[in-house]
């Protein structure tokens, strides 16, 4: 599962993290990859960027298998594939590899059969890290906040995921359209979610992500909200996002079911 949007500051990392512990709370087996040189989900997970020995930059470039550059969280409940600025370097090493645009897919083959979900945060840019990441997942989850300049951004997104899926990946949807940062009282809000209803019908999740203080602050204890305050209204909000996706993913389950008669 990719968390993706090109534009910056609209949860994505957030969303990255706290799925994934709300995920392992539901008894799910999670491994989050930080596609993002920033290093911002490695941070908010409790793990020193500045002092790691292996990183996912070292497993997508071939230097190590991709066992050894995972960690296990077991407070946050999840394992974590860390990303530090090394991976600035891998935009520019990646065109020179062969394969470049699926050495993560081929990277998380080794472990796919270990988790029940992988979850990769990518960085605010259509960079060949955010191909990677498409290309290695079946779902993308786009956190978005609801104003009028999200929209556009949006529709660019859109034009790149099908272009990645026809050439790239077929295997490749659109998960869901996550509303971040989420004010009803906001009409505007209220205007966007109904042209996002519109066009994306039930693709659009039904929890949407309150702003909320406690969010904002777990990162800077190195903490999921879950674990920071699993109390907070973002920590319940994004429970009920990994409850919502679990149900989904059981209904598309028993679906296929039916269409194959099994």
């Amino acid at each position: 599962m990719t968390i993706a949007n090109q534009k910056g500051g609209v949860g994505k990392t957030t969303t990255s993290v706290n799925l994934a512990a709300s995920l392992a709370t539901y008894g799910k087996r999670v491994l989050l990859v930080d596609m993002d040189p920033q290093g911002n989900a490695t941070m908010g997970s409790g793990v020193d960027k500045s002092r790691l020995d292996d990183s996912v930059y070292e497993v997508i470039i071939g230097q190590i298998p991709v066992e050894q550059g995972i960690r296990s969280l077991p407070e946050c409940g999840y394992d974590i594939l860390p990303a530090n600025r090394n991976l600035t370097a891998a935009e520019v090493e990646l065109l020179k590899l062969p394969n470049k645009e699926s050495r993560l897919r081929h990277a998380l083959l080794r472990v796919s059969n270990t988790y029940d979900y992988i979850i990769v945060d990518c960085p605010p840019s259509l960079s060949m890290l955010t191909v990677n990441a498409l290309v290695a997942c079946d779902g993308v989850i786009i956190p978005m906040q609801c104003e009028y300049y999200a929209l556009e951004g949006l529709s660019d997104l859109m034009s790149t995921i099908r272009r990645i899926a026809k050439l790239l990946n077929p295997r490749l949807r659109v998960e869901g359209i996550l509303r971040t940062m989420y004010d009803p009282r906001n009409s505007l809000t209220n205007e966007v979610t109904a042209q996002l209803h519109q066009h994306f019908g039930d693709r659009v999740y039904r929890i949407s992500i309150p702003r909320n203080v406690r969010l904002a602050e777990a990162p800077s204890y190195g903490k999921p909200a879950l674990v920071y305050d699993r109390h907070s209204k973002g920590a319940v909000a994004y429970l009920g996002l990994a409850g919502e996706m679990i149900r989904r993913r059981k209904r598309a389950g028993a679906a296929g079911r039916q269409a194959t008669g099994s």
